[in-house]
């Protein structure tokens, strides 16, 4: 450790840990209880395709690398903690919804310590309102409750950095550790930190920071002696290491991840008090500032190269970075504009939970999450009570949530058919004197004032992500020979049924004569 390092570490005082505890408490009072309502939903789209099968492979069957799904380079840190949850408290959404939360609680608290590191030359007491951003966003918010990668690997980039700041070396090394194994892109942070330690030729400090690289090589070394495929497949590499590279999707990719950083759900009244702050004072340029910037420009830029889905979740790691310096910024202003500042962040925050954007985006970033599960659980039911012995025509995710009971949307399997999207020209060339039922449903949002109903746009999307709309509900009845015997709504989101007139009457035949009549009245 130079000098320098070991001044800053000296400064320190040392707080006892039940001060630690008691500010996990108040967190954990706040982000438990708000998310309760929700606790029992079933799962979700990647919980339901990747990450719920994984870890119960390894809890039925010890299998680290996922049989029940396809394997990929996903480490295996998540599943081994939802099993271990499981094996504890028992399989059931509940329990892995309240063991998502315990992560997001942990997360609060270790953005709130970051935020107080960074803010020490900040007036008052800003980790407070960065606490509270990062609470009300909607995209933590909502993966508080999802059993994907990003929440832990928000908790462990957080900690890493808190303590790489504090000039806890090996600890921040540990941290990096665990980080990379919950999810690969982690990788990048103990990159920079390795770096910065050796540009000060700390190079004993930076040697730690080679343990991750150990970790996560084991890890694909592993993964590459069972599936013969370094990334698990062959597909994972082609999507999330070649397909970005093209020089549109690259730019593009760049774009959306600065809007959502700067922009998207009021951001951008923090965005541009950063900008004053910057102008106006010295609070930026701190070495702590610098580290923590060039952590949060590294992940921008490793997302960008890297990964075909251009997810907002993916940036949940440096979101307590961005929130902290919304809240030194704001707090900076004089009196007025700080509190109209601060309030109307906080509620514009709040209501973009609520509020669905103008364009197509990925459910899970607000609560619109909510709606679709909520969906697909009421078309679940009603295909299960009317049609359990007849095949489904439909598409992911719906296809798992019928035939895979343990996702919670059936008591027992459903069989059915596989259509790769609700396109109009898919359901038209179906042969539909084979079809029994089919279930069909928004998959993306897609409100009338749509930015991607302007021709430019979809064509460019068309051209270069292979963007395939999806049938309307209206479009959907017009290409389906079929009636709809149900329709489920909820806050835009809709999902049709369509029977096969003759098994509707050997259905009804089979029924007491009040089912029959309750199953007319559905229609």
């Amino acid at each position: 450790m130079t000098g320098q390092a070991a001044e800053r570490r000296s400064k320190r005082r040392a707080t006892r840990p039940a001060s630690y505890a008691i500010l996990f408490a108040l967190f954990a009072s706040i982000v438990i209880p708000s998310h309760l309502w929700l606790a029992r939903l079933p799962y979700f789209w990647d919980e339901a395709g990747q990450f719920i099968p994984a870890a119960l492979d390894l809890l039925h069957g010890g299998h680290l690398i996922p049989r029940s799904t396809v394997p990929n380079l996903h480490p295996p840190l998540l599943a081994a903690y939802l099993a271990g949850v499981w094996r504890l408290a028992g399989f059931d959404p509940a329990v892995t919804r309240t063991a998502m939360l315990l992560v997001a609680s942990c997360g609060v608290l270790a953005a709130f310590l970051l935020a107080i590191e960074l803010a020490r030359e900040a007036r008052g007491a800003p980790a407070f309102l960065a606490a509270a951003l990062l609470c009300i966003s909607p995209l933590f918010f909502a993966q508080s409750e999802l059993a994907q990668l990003d929440l832990p690997a928000m908790l462990f980039t957080t900690l890493a950095l808190l303590f790489f700041l504090q000039e806890r070396i090996p600890l921040a090394a540990g941290c990096c550790v665990l980080l990379v194994l919950a999810k690969e892109t982690g990788m990048v942070v103990p990159l920079v930190f390795g770096a910065w330690l050796a540009g000060e030729r700390r190079w004993r400090d930076a040697v730690w920071f080679a343990l991750p690289a150990a970790a996560l090589g084991a890890w694909i070394a592993t993964l590459a002696h069972a599936t013969g495929y370094w990334a698990g497949n062959a597909e994972f590499i082609r999507y999330n290491l070649l397909y970005p590279l093209h020089p549109v999707r690259l730019a593009i990719a760049l774009a959306r991840r600065l809007y959502f950083l700067t922009a998207a759900n009021f951001h951008w009244i923090g965005t541009l008090a950063i900008l004053s702050a910057w102008r106006a004072t010295q609070l930026f340029r701190s070495r702590a500032w610098h580290i923590a910037g060039t952590v949060l420009a590294a992940h921008v830029a490793m997302l960008t190269l890297l990964g075909g889905a251009v997810l907002n979740r993916y940036l949940l790691p440096v979101l307590p970075i961005l929130f902290a310096a919304m809240a030194v910024a704001v707090n900076a202003l004089p009196r007025i504009p700080r509190l109209a500042a601060t309030a109307l962040l906080l509620a514009g925050m709040a209501a973009c939970n609520w509020i669905n954007p103008p364009y197509p985006f990925p459910f899970e970033e607000n609560l619109a999450f909510r709606d679709f599960v909520e969906l697909q659980r009421q078309a679940a039911d009603y295909v299960a009570h009317w049609y359990a012995g007849a095949i489904v025509t439909t598409a992911w995710p719906m296809t798992a949530e019928l035939a895979q009971p343990e996702l919670g949307f059936v008591d027992r399997p459903i069989r059915v058919a596989v259509l790769p999207d609700f396109a109009p020209e898919t359901l038209g060339r179906l042969d539909w004197s084979k079809v029994e039922i089919a279930a069909v449903f928004c998959r993306n949002w897609d409100p009338r004032a749509n930015l991607m109903h302007l021709g430019p746009v979809r064509a460019l999307w068309e051209r270069f992500f292979g963007y395939v709309p999806g049938a309307s509900a209206a479009e959907a009845r017009g290409r389906i020979p079929y009636p709809a015997v149900a329709h489920f709504e909820r806050r835009g989101q809709w999902v049709e049924i369509f029977a096969n007139p003759a098994l509707a009457r050997v259905q009804a035949f089979r029924m007491n004569p009040g089912d029959a009549a309750l199953h007319r009245g559905d229609r």
